[in-house]
C-alpha cells in the first residue's frame, strides 16, 4: 500500500458504499485511492499521479458522487454513536484562491479573507455525528438547533462553550429535555450551575477538528462548490 491511500481495512468500509461502477471492483478501489490521495495531500486535480488514470475523469466522478450524497452515506454508515452527551463547536477553513468563482457556496468574507465555517456535533467519544457548512460571516448560534435536529436520537446532554449561552439555545434544549452543559456568561443575572466535569470533555470536539486540520484539503478549502468541500469533510470524518 502506498502512502496516503486506503488501507485494506479502510477499503472494506468504503466498498459497500461505492456507486457507478465502471467495470470492476478494482476500478472503484483505484478511484477511492485517487480520491483519498488527493484529499490527504491537497494537490490540484491535474497533479494526480498518472497511476490513477486521467485526472479529469477522477475529478468528474468525485463531483458526481458528492452530488449524489455517496460520501455522506459512507460517513453515516460507519457511525456507532454514544448519545450520553454530544459536544458542539465549529472550525474555519480559509478559502484558497482556487476556490473562487462560485457564488453562494458557503464561502464568505471575514477579517482573514474568504473562508468557510464548519459547525459540527460529536458524540461522547469524540466521533463526528453531523456537520454543515456556513459562510464565515454567518452567526454561530443559529446552527445549533439544526445540528441537533439531524441526530436520530436526543442526547442526554449538550456540551458547548459560553458563546452558546443564550435564551434561545437553553429553551431549545429544555424543550428536548436535554441537559445544557454550557457555562453562563458573566453578564447573566442568574449564574446557573453546570456540570464542570462533563464540560471538561469539550476538548473532544476541539481534538476532532485538530485531526481534520492536519489534512491540507480541510485546513485550506480548495473546492469551488459547497457540495465538493462538504464531501471532503465527510470523507475525513468517516475515516476519523
Amino acid at each position: 500500500m502506498r502512502r496516503h491511500e486506503l488501507t485494506e481495512r479502510e477499503w472494506k468500509l468504503v466498498e459497500p458504499h461505492t456507486m457507478g461502477r465502471l467495470g470492476t471492483g478494482r476500478d472503484n478501489h483505484l478511484f477511492a485511492n485517487a480520491m483519498f490521495y488527493r484529499v490527504r495531500t491537497g494537490v490540484a486535480w491535474r497533479d494526480l499521479p498518472k497511476r490513477f488514470g486521467p485526472w479529469n475523469t477522477v475529478a468528474r466522478r468525485f463531483r458526481r458522487w458528492a452530488q449524489a450524497g455517496a460520501w455522506e452515506a459512507l460517513f453515516q454508515a460507519v457511525q456507532e454513536p454514544d448519545y450520553n452527551c454530544v459536544l458542539v463547536d465549529l472550525s474555519t477553513a480559509k478559502a484558497h484562491k482556487a476556490a473562487a468563482g462560485q457564488k453562494k457556496h458557503a464561502r464568505g468574507r471575514s477579517r482573514g479573507g474568504f473562508s468557510t465555517k464548519v459547525p459540527a456535533v460529536v458524540d461522547a467519544l469524540g466521533n463526528c455525528l453531523h456537520l454543515v457548512l456556513t459562510p464565515s460571516q454567518a452567526a454561530d448560534i443559529p446552527q445549533l438547533p439544526g445540528l441537533l435536529a439531524a441526530l436520530p436520537e436526543h442526547p442526554g446532554a449538550v456540551v458547548a462553550d459560553k458563546a452558546y449561552d443564550t435564551d434561545t439555545v437553553l429553551n431549545t434544549l429544555a424543550q428536548r429535555e436535554t441537559k445544557a452543559v454550557i457555562p453562563p456568561k458573566v453578564n447573566r443575572l442568574y449564574q446557573r450551575d453546570y456540570d464542570e466535569n462533563l464540560y471538561a470533555d469539550r476538548n473532544k470536539v476541539e481534538r476532532f477538528f485538530g485531526r481534520l486540520k492536519k489534512v491540507r484539503s480541510f485546513a485550506t478549502r480548495y473546492e469551488k462548490t459547497a457540495s465538493s468541500f462538504l464531501a471532503v469533510a465527510h470523507l475525513l470524518a468517516a475515516l476519523d
